[in-house]
């Protein structure tokens, strides 16, 4: 993994530790596992940060944040990966996520027919807003647990890969 591009970009512990704006948090910030690039560490942090990226909820960072030290997982991974649902692809995303979730819940595809007044937002709030979220709560889980399962995956490999290359250098230099 590349381990030492991502030291090189992620905020050094200490000076994250030392914002006196962060000292409500205590010691939370001490946690070796929120900072530390392991393979468990990266593949909770890649479960957290996918699955909140797909829910549509203000301030996905913090929350992504606060289950990143429930879950002692990465917390600048956790953080940075919410970031996959920006303002360019949260139109497709969360469209694919309604999609799903009528789909699943057998429900008709509203046509698109927005007005600007509360009186549609109240009529239509829980028509789509209950396939969104389902089908959001849906699609997080299949993402966050495909991808937590492939960084275990590759992760091993790697090690792997790179342990087996060392016994051959090993077996050519005797």
């Amino acid at each position: 993994m590349p381990k030492r591009i991502l030291k090189r970009i992620f905020p050094d512990p200490q000076k994250i530790k030392e914002i006196k704006a962060l000292h409500f948090l205590g010691d939370v910030l001490h946690e070796p596992n929120l900072w530390h690039i392991n393979r468990h560490a990266v593949a909770k942090a890649f479960l957290v940060g996918i699955f909140w990226c797909f829910i549509p909820i203000p301030f996905q960072m913090v929350v992504a944040a606060v289950f990143a030290i429930w879950l002692n997982c990465n917390l600048p991974i956790s953080v940075a990966l919410v970031w996959i649902s920006n303002p360019l692809t949260m139109p497709p995303m969360f469209y694919f996520n309604y999609w799903v979730g009528a789909a699943i819940l057998n429900k008709p595809l509203i046509g698109y027919e927005f007005e600007l007044s509360w009186q549609w937002i109240s009529d239509k709030v829980i028509e789509v807003g209950i396939p969104l979220y389902f089908g959001s709560i849906i699609c997080g889980v299949f993402f966050a647990v495909t991808c937590y399962t492939l960084v275990q995956f590759f992760w091993k490999k790697k090690v792997r890969k790179n342990w087996h290359d060392r016994q051959q250098k090993r077996r050519s230099q005797a």
